[in-house]
């Protein structure tokens, strides 16, 4: 049987390690050298992947073992290692952490795909001890292959050559040392990272990160320790029902948390997509029959949105004439009457669902979510389940008299209760659907 190109995962044992900043220095070296690269990203993030792209020059999917079929991350891993010599991958948080009993973690997906892990250590204020963690990550799990490491903000060559003296003896590959370099940080917002799009000194960033990692680690040792994953026994259905066969999807700063395999679903099952800009105030094209308004940052651009009268008016177009329309977190927030921002301003909104919400208050909602449609509607028939996640701060202020979307529950099966809203063919909630439920 073939199999798909060889990959590696870059994971660490807790989030803030440096495994983000990591990985574009790798795709954007291994670019510049001549390699094909292409990355994925672990888990569920709007934010990562696009970075990667930046990096790699092709686009980063996702992949979610928790959230995701096993065909579905097979087919996703085959068609996002397509002519590319090498995979290379993001971790989520720790390397074991997922959903609460530890599903859908890097971990998880290495053994799922074949690929081994380099683990990012980040060795500020550690030397020996960095030994017993090194080995505790490599042993916890022995069918997860942990096979080399990397230490990161190293404070000096002798420090580096400590930790590396302290690790020798476990046999793992040693791949070098990272001094921490002040230039080398990205800025950060409530959700994340500020967006990719947002970054006007990108390229050059990306540029500096590779010449830190060229310099201070072993490449060529690194690429040795890829291995192939499984070719998957097929191509996956789409991940989402298809909403029409024309679908106009909002695409600019307050609307850009999409996952690919989510278009490239819906292009494979023979939509058509274009894309219009909020923010520049534009409409949904007139001959689309269904339009996909994403998760956001909707609650940074309330006034400017209000203000879109062309973009708001194409919308209840659109509604009268009966196309499909679903918001995920943010479009969803802009389904509504209102929306408060941060500093308590009241924005109007397209009026479509009864509802009104407000970021004047944040309160963080985080984690996976199992979803089935109470009623028939744009996403299929009732009883249609799925799987996906929330992370937003924003709330619920006020919802008026319409039909709840979905039921759903928290990854430990725990009822949650209904969530969302429809209208006719109006609907949207604040999860972010990433898959069909097997």
């Amino acid at each position: 049987m073939s199999l798909g190109p060889p990959g590696l995962l870059i994971a660490a044992p807790a989030s803030g390690s440096g495994k983000t900043l990591l990985t574009l220095a790798l795709l954007r070296h291994l670019r510049s050298r001549g390699t094909r690269v292409a990355a994925i990203k672990v888990g569920p993030d709007y934010i990562d992947p696009a970075f990667h792209a930046a990096a790699s020059g092709r686009p980063c999917f996702n992949l979610d073992t928790w959230a995701m079929r096993p065909a579905t991350v097979g087919a996703l891993a085959a068609r996002a290692g397509a002519n590319a010599e090498l995979l290379l991958g993001e971790g989520v948080m720790g390397l074991f952490d997922g959903a609460p009993d530890g599903s859908g973690s890097t971990a998880d997906l290495s053994v799922a795909t074949g690929w081994p892990v380099i683990l990012v250590i980040d060795s500020k204020g550690m030397a020996n001890s960095a030994a017993a963690l090194l080995h505790g990550f490599a042993t916890f799990r022995p069918e997860v292959a942990v096979v080399g490491a990397i230490f990161n903000r190293v404070g000096s060559a002798s420090h580096g050559e400590r930790l590396s003296a302290a690790c020798a003896p476990l046999g793992l590959r040693l791949l070098g040392a990272l001094p921490k370099d002040p230039r080398l940080v990205l800025p950060e917002r409530h959700l994340g990272l500020v967006q990719a799009g947002e970054h006007p000194g990108l390229d050059d960033f990306l540029d500096q990160a590779a010449a830190l990692v060229a310099e201070h680690l072993d490449i060529d040792a690194l690429v040795a320790l890829a291995r192939p994953g499984p070719a998957p026994s097929g191509e996956a259905a789409s991940c989402l029902p298809v909403l029409g066969q024309r679908i106009a999807v909002a695409r600019d700063q307050a609307f850009a948390f999409v996952y690919e395999a989510q278009l490239a679903g819906w292009q494979a099952a023979g939509a058509a997509l274009t894309f219009f800009s909020p923010l520049a105030d534009q409409a949904p094209d007139l001959d689309a029959d269904a339009v996909f308004l994403p998760g956001g940052y909707p609650e940074l651009h309330g006034a400017r949105l209000a203000s879109a009268t062309t973009f708001l008016t194409g919308l209840r177009q659109a509604a009268d004439r009966g196309a499909a329309i679903y918001g995920e977190c943010g479009g969803y927030m802009v389904l509504g009457e209102r929306l408060e921002d941060g500093e308590g301003e009241s924005h109007p909104m397209a009026g479509l669902l009864p509802l009104e919400t407000s970021f004047a208050k944040p309160r963080l909602t985080l984690g996976y979510r199992s979803l089935e449609a109470i009623e028939a509607g744009p996403l299929g028939p009732r009883g249609s389940r799925f799987r996906g996640h929330e992370f937003h701060y924003a709330r619920t202020a006020r919802a008026g008299e319409g039909a709840a979307l979905f039921r759903i529950s928290d990854s430990q099966g725990r009822d949650l209760g209904p969530t969302g809203l429809s209208r006719g063919r109006v609907a949207g909630s604040f999860v972010h659907l990433v898959d069909r439920a097997g």
